[in-house]
């Protein structure tokens, strides 16, 4: 099978590949192709034209596909073969309870606190997240919002806590990136603006407020999409027509 022919020439071979290294980078590989639904949920994967496409034998491409098992990105059936797994709306809601708790109490330890170099770097942030916007450039604008949290996490050195976001981002991404649209990316620079707003004007009830808000209209977004399009998700016929499955407000 030839490179061009590939159905995987999204896939892009890492160099060099020491012996050490070949497994992590074919992981790293497909997690971002799945994360960023270059592998869609429920798509079978063909190993075989994964090792031709990175240049790989077969044992790495195993022992990536068992790591993101664990992650909870692939599905692997004996004698059936492999599948991205489907979106588990009830493991989105839990980890994005997660985050409302752990991002909205960490602001208000921020507030009050923070440095210059914070601001500075959150200026530069959301105005990359404009550009991004304006080029209708989801996948950088999707890198630029996660750095617009991490930034604030890193200013407080609070690391623990973003392990445990960042434990839980694949999974998140992946379903946030499902409903990523010109919509969605005005409306997520505009409730950033308002975090940010709080953070300049040292006012925590604000900050905090516009992270728990932006955090429930993802929910609100992801439940609708979930509602019309089910087969993406493993539980997406569980959802009703209300919003009571996430703790709004």
């Amino acid at each position: 099978m030839s490179a061009e022919a590939s159905p995987y020439s999204f896939l892009v071979r890492p160099t060099p590949l020491s012996r050490g290294s070949v497994t992590a980078e074919v992981t790293n590989a497909l997690r971002d192709a799945i994360v960023s639904l270059a592998l869609a949920p429920g798509e079978a994967i063909d190993k075989t034209a994964i090792c031709e496409q990175l240049g790989v034998s077969r044992f790495p491409v195993s022992e990536a596909l068992a790591r993101l098992q664990a992650e909870g990105l692939v599905d692997i059936a004996p004698q059936r073969g492999s599948t991205v797994s489907l979106v588990k709306i009830a493991d989105v809601r839990e980890y994005m309870l997660i985050r409302k708790a752990l991002e909205s109490e960490a602001l208000r330890v921020l507030i009050g606190s923070h440095d210059a170099d914070l601001i500075d770097a959150l200026h530069t942030n959301m105005a990359m997240q404009r550009e991004a916007a304006e080029r209708d450039d989801a996948d950088t604008f999707h890198q630029i919002d996660i750095d617009f949290h991490d930034i604030i996490f890193r200013s407080m050195r609070f690391t623990k806590i973003k392990n445990i976001i960042d434990s839980a981002r694949a999974n998140l991404d992946r379903a946030r990136r499902l409903i990523i649209t010109p919509r969605r990316l005005a409306f997520t620079i505009a409730e950033h603006q308002k975090i940010f707003d709080g953070i300049l004007g040292g006012d925590q009830d604000q900050a905090t407020r516009a992270i728990r808000v932006h955090i429930d209209n993802v929910m609100v977004e992801l439940f609708a999409f979930a509602r019309e399009k089910p087969d993406l998700f493993a539980d997406g016929d569980t959802l009703g027509t209300d919003h009571d499955s996430f703790p709004f407000g």
